[in-house]
């Protein structure tokens, strides 16, 4: 609808942005290093992030950054996952029948697990996404699941991911050993000022525009609604770039922005 009228080849401000045109904050590529230091490693890591902050950019930039020779990547996301939902998950995208009860479901999935190691040369890198919304039995069986046969290396590479209520909830006492057994803990901030600027301009980028489209009155705006979420800065982008487009003006300032977040946006 806009794209033609800005001259854009690409859609700007969307989740299916490909991941080497992903804008790169400092701290995202600091999480980066550390997610390919837990997978090679084979370590048990926390990401966690306030909603539309980025956890899936990291996590799609990190998934394309592993060598597909050396690692495989299993990712579950499931609000309602029981411990027996959880193997079965997993068996699934290895291409093997669970079988029906949990312990002879974690026997196969460590089965499996060996072969890939042994026979493969392969590491395992499961991701459980919306890990906030698991139940403390499902967050037991995950642990569980990295002790087996008195390895001093787990079997697999695992990561959880969730919004930032995840750590407060493992700080409780209850949670205490699943805590302890985090080596380690990311934390993804909202951008700044300059960095949602950099986001921006990034995005433009990718779209392949003819020319500048956001004055920085209009990027002052944008930050002040959004609070540095990439989610929120792509909803008013999109919408302002709309707005814009339908009056027919090539350049979005702050007074669109503001007319954009108060008639159109929650």
């Amino acid at each position: 609808m806009y794209e033609a009228f800005f001259e854009m080849q690409n859609t700007p401000f969307v989740n299916s942005v490909p991941t080497g045109s992903l804008y790169m904050s400092p701290m995202l590529d600091e999480t980066l290093g550390r997610l390919e230091f837990v997978a090679e490693k084979r370590l048990f890591a926390l990401v966690t992030a306030d909603v539309g902050c980025g956890k899936t950019t990291a996590i799609r930039k990190f998934t394309a950054s592993l060598p597909s020779d050396l690692y495989q990547v299993l990712y579950l996301s499931d609000s309602k996952l029981t411990p027996r939902w959880f193997y079965k998950g997993l068996l699934d995208q290895l291409g093997v029948e669970s079988k029906f009860y949990r312990g002879d479901s974690k026997r196969q999935l460590h089965q499996h697990l060996e072969v890939i190691r042994g026979v493969h040369s392969k590491t395992v890198v499961t991701i459980v996404d919306e890990a906030h919304l698991l139940d403390r039995e499902t967050l037991e069986e995950i642990r569980f699941l990295l002790n087996y046969k008195m390895d001093s290396l787990n079997p697999m590479a695992l990561i959880l991911v969730g919004q930032n209520e995840l750590w407060d909830k493992l700080k409780l006492q209850r949670y205490a050993a699943i805590r302890q057994r985090i080596d380690i803990k990311c934390e993804i901030p909202q951008y700044d000022r300059a960095q949602t600027q950099e986001y921006i301009a990034a995005h433009l980028a990718y779209a392949k525009g003819a020319h500048e489209v956001f004055t920085d009155k209009a990027i002052d705006e944008v930050y002040k609604y959004s609070a540095g979420s990439a989610r929120a800065i792509n909803k008013v982008c999109t919408h302002a770039l709309m707005y814009a487009s339908q009056r027919a003006k090539k350049l979005v300032d702050d007074h669109m922005i503001r007319t954009v977040i108060e008639g159109e946006l929650p």
